[in-house]
């Protein structure tokens, strides 16, 4: 039997994808939000 984690995996997703927006925002020269985001959210 396997002990998952789901808090964990979904904690981890979200970081994903927290990234993947920041990086959207800098494309879009959005530096500060995007830095504030990213320490906020990982």
């Amino acid at each position: 039997m396997e002990n998952r984690n789901e808090i964990l995996e979904l904690s981890f997703e979200f970081a994903l994808l927290i990234i993947d927006y920041t990086e959207e925002l800098e494309g879009l020269r959005k530096y500060v939000i995007a830095n504030q985001l990213l320490r906020s959210g990982t």
